[in-house]
């Protein structure tokens, strides 16, 4: 039975930033492989009908982890909503996501929902990647780093 995961965060950056992380590839690399993990972007043409296509690769072991997917829907700073879909057979279905960026007060009220997660995806490990990566998404876009 397939599984949902829900995430809530909130950011003081503005939403334009945080967006700009999710749809940059450096910075999607740099953030989104949970900790021990290395993210690759071969590709990525975020626009609806465009696709996507990279890799986390364990820094441990090596074992590597191919997956992309479509973007369906796009609001700029406001809206993500894409399939997510691995290579492995071993991995099978499609995953969407729905992403939105809402601006409050202190910066970005951030909502990640997964649904259609594989049941060998334990969806505890999934709450567990997605908090270091939320982490490291925070050490990202929260500085406010002056040019001098």
């Amino acid at each position: 039975m397939p599984n949902t995961a829900k995430l809530h965060r909130v950011l003081k950056a503005p939403p334009e930033r945080v967006y700009r992380a999710f749809t940059e590839a450096e910075a999607l690399c740099s953030w989104m492989p949970p900790f021990g993990w290395i993210g690759k972007v071969f590709h990525m043409d975020v626009k609806v009908g465009g696709t996507f296509k990279m890799s986390f690769t364990n820094f441990s072991n090596g074992m590597e982890h191919n997956f992309g997917g479509e973007y369906l829907e796009i609001t700029p700073n406001e809206k993500l909503h894409y399939t997510d879909e691995f290579e492995d057979p071993n991995i099978p279905g499609t995953i969407t996501v729905t992403i939105t960026f809402k601006k409050v007060s202190v910066g970005t009220e951030l909502t990640i929902i997964q649904e259609g997660l594989p049941d060998i995806i334990p969806l505890e490990a999934c709450y567990l990647g997605w908090q270091e990566s939320l982490t490291k998404l925070a050490n990202l876009v929260e500085p406010e780093i002056c040019a001098s």
